[in-house]
């Protein structure tokens, strides 16, 4: 296959976590996103031992800690990024959150060309600017900020309810989740396409960073689950009833997560954007599926963020 149909493969996947992601959601639990992080690490750790002996380097154990060092700066930013928007799922729909976060990997892709501009892969400026780009920019810049004035207005138009029945009550600072999702995320996919570039990178295999990045969260699961029994004095059983839809979430991630590795690995520039749109499928599941209803401004405001997304991305397909 080629990295195309690895990325659409890839944003399949990713749509339906988003989807389960937000179906696992309790607002009222304030501790949903550690549950939610201990049943993806326990998926992507289970995942990572069954493929360590694919792996093309040696993963004796002081090789395993050198590989993790290498891979630590984008694996880390993935983790902290993804538990912040699980944090977000309790306060935005998933129309809204999906296409805020997912404008980083877009914007990733103008980083990785800076970077490959540096190290002599490509010529000239001019391969990274164009009107495309800019258009796309200006599109997500405005969109976040014209949906940050919507949202703090709804929040405002709430104030007469109780707190327990304010759907907009953190208004704009509620956007602060998938924003800090997206810087994160946008630092994790540039270092992702850096560090799998056949060409430039540090020389570590796609199934290499899938068993480290599913080790590191495997590790972060045990401290949301060792923080949840010391916080809460007992343990957490993901396997409960209720807990599975969490599960369920977490196999759409690892599933998406493997054809995502290859996808990069083949063609950074132009998968990371193209990645980005799983959003779309997660604003199609959620109105579809959740019956997710948004106000028309709303609406209008997430049409922006994806056409910038879209903008970028065709800007990358051409210069790519």
């Amino acid at each position: 296959m080629n990295w195309f149909i690895y990325a659409l493969i890839c944003l399949l996947g990713w749509g339906f976590a988003d989807l389960f992601y937000k179906m696992g959601t309790d607002e009222k639990d304030r501790y949903s996103h550690l549950r939610i992080a201990v049943w993806v690490g326990l998926v992507m750790g289970i995942a990572a031992f069954a493929m360590l002996p694919l792996a093309e380097t040696s993963m004796s154990f002081t090789s395993l800690i050198e590989n993790a060092v290498k891979y630590s700066p984008a694996s880390l930013c993935y983790i902290i990024s993804m538990v912040i928007g699980y944090a977000g799922l309790r306060y935005l729909e998933i129309s809204i959150i999906s296409p805020v976060q997912n404008a980083s990997g877009a914007m990733s892709a103008i980083f990785m060309l800076v970077f490959f501009l540096a190290v002599g892969r490509i010529s000239g400026i001019g391969e990274i600017f164009d009107v495309f780009s800019l258009v796309g920019t200006v599109l997500i810049v405005a969109g976040v900020v014209l949906l940050a004035v919507v949202e703090q207005k709804l929040s405002q138009a709430e104030k007469q309810l109780a707190p327990q029945d304010r759907k907009y009550r953190f208004g704009a600072l509620a956007l602060l989740f998938p924003l800090l999702y997206c810087l994160f995320d946008t630092i994790g996919t540039a270092a992702d396409g850096i560090i799998l570039d056949e060409e430039a990178g540090l020389g570590l295999g796609e199934i290499d960073v899938l068993v480290l990045y599913g080790l590191t969260f495997l590790f972060a699961g045990i401290v949301a689950w060792v923080f949840l029994l010391v916080k809460e004095k007992r343990p957490y059983n993901p396997f409960a009833k209720k807990e599975l839809t969490k599960g369920a979430a977490a196999c759409c991630e690892e599933f998406g997560q493997v054809f995502y590795v290859y996808a990069m690995a083949k063609n950074p520039v132009v998968a990371a954007p193209m990645v980005a749109s799983y959003c779309v499928v997660s604003m199609l599941l959620g109105r579809v599926i959740i019956k997710e209803k948004l106000k028309a401004k709303q609406y209008a405001c997430i049409a922006a963020v994806v056409a910038g997304i879209i903008m970028l991305g065709v800007s990358e397909g051409i210069n790519g």
